[in-house]
């Protein structure tokens, strides 16, 4: 490496990157060298597993001591337009809460603002009762205790894996910080391409090593940007599963930003559903599953048909019968929401009368699409494959009653 004019002229490996003026420099030279000539870079032979992706044994991820995680009527303002509005929320020591919403919603604007990446423009944000973020004090990133893992791993192209690992364990020595990242290395089951480098993982080996890097300086709280979009279902599910393992190993505080709802209900003790900005509904996700607050809600977590209706003699009147219209007025209209798998269907002559019209294998299910006079568009039904009627076919149409939901229409609505 020589020095001229101020600038650092640099060789790494067998790699020449030319004269460099900053560390986002070299790390930018050295990505693209790393994608056009990854043979320059070290690499051992892969070895697969038979299990496909393996992970470390359970129960061995070093625990934590998790923060309580709060935000105070939090705000944040772009000019004339906020991302986040007036949002309380209260994370328990150790609690998993997913935020969910449509993209946009300011989930992951929410998740910068806890992680200190960006201030509030209002309210405060606390940790274990102690102002972080907020009109009095402000805690830079490094001095929060926070671990986060983005969407795309951010994992240095430059560095082996278990330097990225030890990348936040500066305060240690190197062998100590050596010791921690092969141990977080080795429960994500990466220890043996721990002097490799990025580019030569799988997708979901990156994001494996991205939680290990996340973990390893053992954060009282871990915020997580959608880490598993990237992955193809099946890897998902897996990565999933064991991440979840993991979080409940080191009891620390988490909150993970998704746009997929059963992924929501899969990872999080609580579920915080955002629309706008703003906090919508809160709670478990068999609560928020039957008991939505409105029909955005209802939408996210289920599959539905939706009838506009007008309440008549105290019932929401439609072609597929009254309806109970608690809490609506004579005259007033109405969202009728039943979900696919409550239609059920019967024999001809017993309940409406329909006719299927179409009929798509989904593999364990069928989708069922039923005309049923008076519907201006027809009635789906999610069976299972064995209960799947034949195109064309005439049944009768039923309604499981505890699958009705009714909701004001969404125009009335105010954010």
């Amino acid at each position: 490496m020589g020095r001229a004019a101020g600038l650092v002229r640099v060789k790494f490996g067998r790699v020449e990157l030319g004269r460099v003026e900053s560390q986002r420099e070299f790390e930018s030279r050295l990505a693209v060298k790393v994608m056009n000539f990854p043979d320059l870079f070290p690499r051992r032979e892969r070895r697969t597993s038979s299990r496909g992706a393996y992970w470390g044994p359970r129960g061995t991820a070093a625990a934590t001591i998790a923060s309580r995680l709060t935000f105070d009527r939090v705000a944040r303002r772009y000019g004339e337009s906020f991302a986040v509005r007036d949002l309380s929320l209260d994370i328990a020591p150790g609690e998993v809460v997913c935020l969910l919403g449509p993209s946009g919603c300011g989930k992951t604007t929410l998740l910068r603002l806890a992680a200190g990446i960006e201030k509030v423009s209002g309210g405060r944000i606390l940790m274990d009762g102690q102002e972080v973020s907020g009109p009095n004090r402000f805690v830079p990133p490094e001095k929060r205790g926070i671990g986060l893992m983005f969407q795309d791993f951010a994992l240095f192209p430059h560095l082996s894996i278990l330097e990225n690992v030890a990348f936040g364990l500066r305060s240690l020595s190197r062998a100590e910080a050596h010791r921690i990242a092969l141990a977080a290395l080795e429960r994500v089951g990466l220890a043996r391409y721990a002097d490799d480098y990025p580019h030569v993982l799988s997708g979901g080996e990156q994001q494996r090593a991205a939680l290990a890097r996340a973990m390893a300086p053992r954060p009282s709280v871990l915020l997580m940007d959608e880490p598993f979009s990237g992955l193809d279902i099946q890897l998902r599910d897996s990565m999933q599963e064991e991440t979840l393992a993991i979080l409940k190993e080191t009891r620390a505080t988490c909150m993970i930003v998704t746009h997929h709802s059963e992924e929501a209900m899969r990872m999080g003790d609580r579920i915080a559903v955002m629309r706008a900005g703003r906090l919508v509904q809160q709670g478990d996700a068999e609560h928020l599953y039957r008991e939505p607050a409105d029909l955005f809600v209802a939408r996210l977590f289920s599959d539905i048909n939706e009838l506009r209706c007008r309440v008549e003699g105290g019932k929401l009147c439609t072609p597929l019968g009254g309806f109970p219209a608690d809490g609506l007025q004579a005259g007033e209209e109405a969202v009728l929401c039943i979900r696919q798998r409550g239609v059920r269907l019967v024999a001809p002559g017993a309940g409406r009368a329909g006719r299927v019209l179409n009929v798509r294998f989904l593999g364990d299910a069928a989708l069922v699409e039923i005309a049923v006079e008076g519907l201006d568009q027809p009635l789906r039904a999610r069976l299972s494959e064995r209960e799947a009627p034949s195109p064309h076919a005439e049944v009768g149409v039923d309604i499981a009653p505890e699958s009705v939901l009714v909701f004001a229409p969404e125009e009335n609505r105010s954010d």
